[in-house]
């Protein structure tokens, strides 16, 4: 029987993953699996070896604090994957993270076959890591098609498969009258994944809602959060009181909502193209601590944090940035785009040509299990 040890950090990346092992399970029944994952993983039937919680850290700062239990983390997974004897170590995305357990499993058995979903952003900084990325990593599975030409470039076999966010639809409707009133329009908020990014970004926009609420009374605030922050979330609000918040963790339900949005205020990430393709205007928002600021803004050699305005080398998507990213500033920039819906219009005839560009013609889960069967049959 072949094996697969499937590696994640964050819980975006379980998400993805699942979507191709779904896949994978669907056409190939005998594979075993092990995981290092979160919830999405496990609905699949993948238990992870450990609290996908106990690796999500976020920032050079909070990874300096946290080196020596960052570095046992690695040496213990890179132990049990070694213990399973995998055909396959397929990582998904969190290169600070598996990328660096990938290399060590390398290493120490380089029958092991390393495929890694989601390419290290080297078009935004540190693209000298593609030399050795050459060294440990077998293939390389490109969610963008401007990133192939880095890694064609150093000869490391890569395939485009497109981005799974780009193709996702609502699968069947809930009846959501009991969550959503009739007389409100809704506005969909996104706090991060990460508690590091939720803990920042949370009372922000608390206090935007509150602004909002002080002019208006016909918007309802859903906080699209997953399982792992919910709870966090809930919590918050329960403090401040305020009536018109809800919080929804529902895949499912998350994208029937934002399908009936009028408007989204998101965090920077990849969940940006997902308020796209459901083609709702929005703006991003993003903050973290000084000393992250200043070493990502010496790092970092792009304009822009959107990946929408980095291909349009433009803001196509307004970005509310560090020292922007307060209530005020979300409040006057939603109220204007709210009170002008010919700029609206705009925002999403502009971002929707660029999606059309970086779309793949088939399915991502598709294009990256096809790639990870071929390496079973090899």
């Amino acid at each position: 029987m072949k094996k697969i040890f499937i590696l994640t950090g964050e819980p975006s990346g379980d998400k993805l993953a699942s979507t191709v092992i779904s896949k994978l399970k669907k056409n190939n029944s005998d594979i075993e699996y092990s995981c290092v994952g979160g919830t999405h993983l496990n609905s699949i039937g993948i238990k992870s070896i450990y609290d996908l919680k106990e690796i999500t850290h976020i920032g050079f700062t909070s990874v300096l604090l946290n080196i020596f239990k960052i570095k046992k983390k690695i040496n213990d997974t890179v132990d049990k994957i070694i213990e399973f004897r995998p055909d396959i170590l397929f990582s998904v995305d969190s290169p600070d993270f598996t990328l660096r357990v990938a290399e060590k499993v390398k290493k120490i058995a380089p029958n092991i076959k390393t495929i890694h979903y989601v390419a290290p952003q080297v078009w935004v900084w540190r693209e000298g890591r593609i030399k050795k990325f050459k060294k440990f990593l077998d293939h390389i599975l490109l969610l963008f098609n401007f990133e192939k030409k880095y890694f064609d470039k150093e000869n490391i076999n890569n395939t485009f498969v497109g981005h799974p966010l780009l193709e996702k639809n609502v699968k069947s409707k809930t009846d959501l009258s009991n969550l959503i009133p009739k007389d409100k329009k809704i506005i969909s908020l996104f706090a991060g994944s990460r508690s590091s990014e939720t803990s920042i970004l949370l009372p922000i926009l608390i206090d935007f809602i509150i602004l909002m609420n002080d002019k208006f009374n016909d918007y309802l605030f859903v906080f699209h959060a997953t399982e792992e922050s919910k709870n966090y979330i809930n919590n918050k609000i329960k403090e401040v009181k305020i009536n018109n918040i809800e919080v929804v963790s529902d895949d499912n339900i998350k994208a029937q909502i934002l399908s009936t949005s009028v408007f989204a205020v998101s965090k920077s990430g990849t969940v940006s193209l997902e308020i796209c393709n459901a083609k709702i205007p929005s703006i991003i928002i993003y903050k973290m601590n000084f000393l992250n600021f200043m070493i990502v803004k010496f790092l970092v050699k792009i304009q822009y944090a959107n990946i929408i305005n980095i291909i349009n080398n433009k803001e196509v998507i307004p970005e509310l940035i560090q020292n922007k990213c307060n209530s005020k500033e979300i409040f006057k920039s939603v109220v204007y785009f709210l009170k002008n819906p010919a700029i609206m219009d705009k925002q999403i005839n502009d971002f929707s040509k660029t999606l059309d560009e970086i779309r793949s013609k088939t399915s991502s889960a598709d294009e990256a299990s096809s790639v990870l069967s071929s390496y079973l049959i090899s």
